[in-house]
């Protein structure tokens, strides 16, 4: 019997590759991160090789510099658009 895992990881491959390539990175992104992070971050541009992750402070900035090199070839795993570079940026409070 086949382990779930791989088979899981083809589906989840396969899907991101029928979306728009602009699309995949950041769709992809709470996948390669895990959802504690994902349920904190959001990713918010892909453009120029580059994925704009938005953080809520500099403290989470620093981990995830820290694990950028990870996320990076996950994300060119499986989103079959190469990301060269995860910017994070930290959230900004809207005031009225």
């Amino acid at each position: 019997m086949e382990q779930a895992g791989p088979g899981l990881e083809r589906i989840v491959i396969g899907s991101l590759r029928r979306v728009p390539q602009s699309e995949a990175p950041a769709l992809a992104w709470p996948l390669v991160c895990g959802s504690a992070v994902a349920e904190r971050t959001r990713a918010i541009e892909f453009a120029g090789a580059v994925l704009r992750i938005e953080v809520p402070d500099a403290g989470w900035k620093r981990e995830l510099q820290s694990l950028a090199s990870r996320y990076l070839a996950t994300l060119n795993r499986y989103a079959g658009q190469k990301v060269e570079r995860i910017e994070f940026v930290i959230k900004q409070d809207k005031k009225e």
